[in-house]
C-alpha cells in the first residue's frame, strides 16, 4: 500500500455473464486496459454496481482484482446500510487482501453526523483495514458535513482518502485546503476544472479514458473540462445508468466479453 493517494484511480465496473456470474478473464482485460495509466483499483463501488451485488458477486469481483492488481493497491467498495454489515464485508476485504475499504455513511435521511462519526469509529475498532470515506448522498440519503468531515479526519486513525462526491466543488475545494492530511479526491468529471486542490481524480471516465483524467489533474483549464465533457456525453457517463453505457463502450472495443448489468441477468 502507498503512503498517500493520489492521482486517478479508478472505480471499477463489475464484468458479467449473462448469468451475472462476474467473468474473471474480463477483470483481468480491464485491469490491463488502464493499468499504465491509473494508481488504484476501486472495485465494487457505484460503478461497479456495488449496492446491487450479491455476497458472491461482491467477493469475486473483490477477489479477482486483488488477484491480477499487479502490485497496484485494491481498495474494496463496501455498499451496506448499517455499520455491522459494513464490517462484516470489511473483515471478508481484508482476508482478501485488499488494501482498504471505501465506505459511505449509514444509509437513511434519519442518519445523524453523530452516527456517521459512530459509524466510522465502530468500523475502525474492529479492524485495522485502513477506510476510505466516500461522501455522497444518492445512495445513502444523507451527506457528511464538513465539520463531521474534518472531526473524522482528527479522531480517527487509518482514513487514508476521502472520495468527495457531493457535487458541490466549493465544498471540495474546502476540504482540499483543511489540511488535515488526508488525500481529497474529486468523484464529478464535470468539477474537476472547479475542484482546486484536489490530490486526485475517482470517476467512471478513468475505465475508458484514464490518460484524459490524468491530462486535467496536471492541467485543470476550461478547454480541458469542455474535452473531459464532451467525452463524457459521448460515452453516456453523465447518464443516470451511467456504469451501463460505460460498459457498452469497453464491450464495443472487446474489453469486456458482455455489456451485461446487473438487472439484465438470467438465471442459470
Amino acid at each position: 500500500m502507498p503512503d498517500t493517494y493520489s492521482g486517478t484511480v479508478v472505480p471499477l465496473i463489475t464484468p458479467f455473464d449473462e448469468h451475472g456470474v462476474v467473468d474473471e478473464p474480463s477483470v483481468v482485460r480491464l485491469l490491463d486496459h488502464i493499468r499504465a495509466e491509473v494508481n488504484g483499483f476501486m472495485p465494487a463501488l457505484t460503478s461497479g454496481e456495488g449496492w446491487k451485488l450479491d455476497a458472491r458477486q461482491w467477493q469475486d469481483v473483490v477477489t479477482y482484482t486483488v488477484r491480477h492488481a499487479g502490485g497496484l493497491p485494491v481498495l474494496a467498495g463496501i455498499q451496506l446500510p448499517d455499520t455491522a454489515a459494513v464490517i462484516d464485508r470489511a473483515r471478508t476485504a481484508a482476508a482478501i487482501g485488499a488494501d482498504a475499504v471505501v465506505v459511505t455513511t449509514p444509509f437513511g435521511a434519519e442518519v445523524t453526523q453523530d452516527d456517521i462519526v459512530e459509524h466510522y469509529k465502530a468500523i475502525r475498532a474492529a479492524l485495522d483495514i485502513p477506510i476510505f470515506l466516500y461522501n455522497e448522498e444518492a445512495l445513502s440519503g444523507n451527506r457528511i458535513e464538513f465539520d463531521t468531515l474534518i472531526r473524522i479526519c482528527k479522531e480517527i486513525p487509518g482514513i487514508v482518502g476521502i472520495k468527495e462526491s457531493s457535487g458541490d466543488a466549493a465544498f471540495t475545494r474546502n476540504m482540499a485546503e483543511a489540511g488535515t492530511g488526508i488525500p481529497v479526491f474529486e468523484g464529478w468529471e464535470n468539477l474537476l476544472v472547479d475542484a482546486r486542490g484536489i490530490d486526485g481524480f475517482i470517476g467512471p471516465l478513468a475505465n475508458l479514458e484514464p490518460s484524459l483524467c490524468n491530462a486535467m489533474l496536471v492541467d485543470p483549464t476550461p478547454d480541458r473540462q469542455t474535452e473531459i465533457n464532451t467525452v463524457c456525453e459521448r460515452y453516456g457517463v453523465f447518464k443516470d445508468d451511467w456504469y451501463r453505457w460505460v460498459k457498452k463502450e469497453l464491450h464495443q472495443r472487446g474489453v469486456i466479453a458482455s455489456p451485461t448489468v446487473h438487472e439484465e441477468a438470467k438465471a442459470a
